[in-house]
């Protein structure tokens, strides 16, 4: 049986449609350069690139991801002193008085595992 030709994602039919073809491949993923694999791979881009324009991610803020992040553990600025300095440093940062350096990051990344994408606000 010969499937319908792939194309761009313009309604929600077309979406769940693709949705509905691509969540097959994952129980049973086709060999990576066969027809099957280029067929998958193609659709993954196709949804890829419709959720990009139809449900954008917003950047997110360093000091917000901070705050979540203290929040999901139970931390206080206090527990904040080792990854970011003394603790009027930390409520300088956390006020916004004071940006994150690279270090900060580095060390709020590795031992609170905040992703570097939310500690830049790429």
């Amino acid at each position: 049986m010969t499937k319908p030709a792939i194309h761009t994602i313009r309604t929600q039919k077309d979406y769940q449609d693709a949705l509905r073809e691509v969540s097959g491949y994952f129980d049973n993923e086709p060999e990576p350069g066969s027809a099957e694999g280029d067929r998958f791979e193609i659709l993954t881009l196709v949804i890829e690139s419709y959720e990009a324009r139809r449900f954008p991610i917003e950047v997110v803020d360093p000091i917000e991801a901070i705050k979540f992040r203290m929040e999901q553990q139970g931390l206080t600025a206090k527990d904040l002193v080792p990854f970011i300095g003394k603790q009027n440093r930390v409520y300088e940062v956390l006020n916004r008085k004071r940006g994150l350096t690279m270090e900060m990051v580095r060390n709020l990344h590795k031992n609170l595992d905040i992703p570097l994408e939310s500690l830049i606000g790429a």
